[in-house]
């Protein structure tokens, strides 16, 4: 189960470059997604940067069961983990098309704390 959680960082990271790059082609234009500091790309910005940062919550995950030698409890954080990398964009991108979508952010937020949690459990009961 948790192989799956490196696929999820490396197909995170190529989706965080991948948008990073589309951003990148309009990010001189004062005017795209109503301005810089606009809820439109605000929330675009955010998106593009979590593909990174649960890509590397689910690599610690990862390297820190391996380095701690857990193997059992470890189903749970990783789903929990891979909702989070799938969840939190979408949620970011979402919200940038239509606000009220701002209101299931306690779907990815939720996950990635279920997930560190859940691994904390299997730390503390190995």
């Amino acid at each position: 189960m948790v192989a799956l959680n490196v696929y999820a960082a490396w197909v995170g990271m190529l989706l965080g470059c991948v948008a990073g790059a589309v951003g990148g082609l309009f990010f001189h234009r004062e005017d795209w997604l109503n301005g810089y500091g606009s809820w439109r790309r605000r929330m675009w910005r955010l998106g593009h940067i979590s593909f990174f940062g649960i890509a590397f919550m689910n690599i610690a995950f990862v390297f820190s069961a391996g380095a701690l030698g857990i193997e059992r409890g470890l189903a749970f954080p990783s789903r929990a983990l891979i909702a989070g990398a799938i969840t939190m964009p979408l949620i970011c991108y979402l919200s940038a098309i239509r606000p009220g979508f701002r209101h299931f952010f306690f779907i990815p937020v939720l996950s990635v704390l279920a997930g560190i949690g859940g691994f904390l459990w299997a730390m503390v009961g190995r």
